[in-house]
């Protein structure tokens, strides 16, 4: 369950400033039989390491010293553009969650998730799909109504079935959304709606299209922000 498509283990860098957290999930990774392969303690350190140890996933926090998570991610993915970037982070604002996403990272994780919720986001993006901590997708769909609501001059936020319109979605579709927001993979989406594989990459592609995205996280992200997925 832990391993890559070679059977190897998946290598994991830890990036804390935080020795006590850093130690902690250490200890929960390599219990679960991912190999942490190194641990980082400021966003310089960081870029080395990944470049030096070259691992499968990274568990990158925001608030480190010399180099922030988001400037440490994008200095990495430049040169290991293959790297998965999970942020690990105590930050729920706008700010840290736009601009960890738009740094490269497909992962956004609170300090206070669940160790079996971790162990599913490390598998999720290490698989190629974004993953959201459900209290930073409440955070967001929070902060996109509020500021909708405080604009005076502006028409009330659109519905979910105004949003569905605007971008001409399907039924199938937003199913298809739906569960790509909660960071299921090809595979899990195809098997949850019982349709083949070859369908689900099919509507993947439509929903690109119409988002005018170009993967998975920009789409999950995209959908949150514009309300798409929330009810009437």
């Amino acid at each position: 369950m832990t391993e890559t498509q070679s059977g190897n283990p998946i290598r994991i860098l830890i990036a804390d400033d935080q020795e006590i957290i850093s130690t902690g999930l250490k200890l929960f990774l390599e219990r679960e039989n991912f190999d942490v392969c190194g641990e980082a303690r400021n966003g310089t350190q960081a870029v080395e390491l990944s470049i030096e140890l070259k691992p499968d996933v990274i568990l990158m926090d925001i608030n480190m010293p010399f180099m922030d998570g988001m400037e440490a991610t994008k200095k990495i993915l430049a040169q290991m553009p293959n790297v998965k970037v999970i942020m690990f982070t105590t930050f729920s604002n706008d700010e840290s969650i736009f601009g960890s996403f738009s740094a490269g990272a497909q992962g956004y994780c609170m300090k206070d998730i669940s160790p079996s919720q971790l162990k599913y986001a490390i598998h999720t993006v290490y698989s190629g799909a974004a993953w959201l901590d459900s209290k930073v997708a409440d955070r967001v769909l929070r902060s996109t109504e509020a500021s909708s609501k405080s604009a005076t001059a502006k028409p009330l936020k659109t519905s979910a079935s105004q949003s569905t319109k605007k971008f001409l979605l399907t039924d199938r579709e937003i199913d298809v959304l739906k569960l790509l927001v909660e960071g299921c993979s090809n595979k899990e989406i195809s098997a949850r709606l019982i349709v083949s594989l070859e369908t689900v990459k099919s509507h993947m592609q439509h929903i690109f299209e119409k988002l005018r995205v170009a993967d998975r996280t920009q789409a999950a992200l995209k959908a949150i922000k514009e309300g798409i997925l929330e009810s009437e």
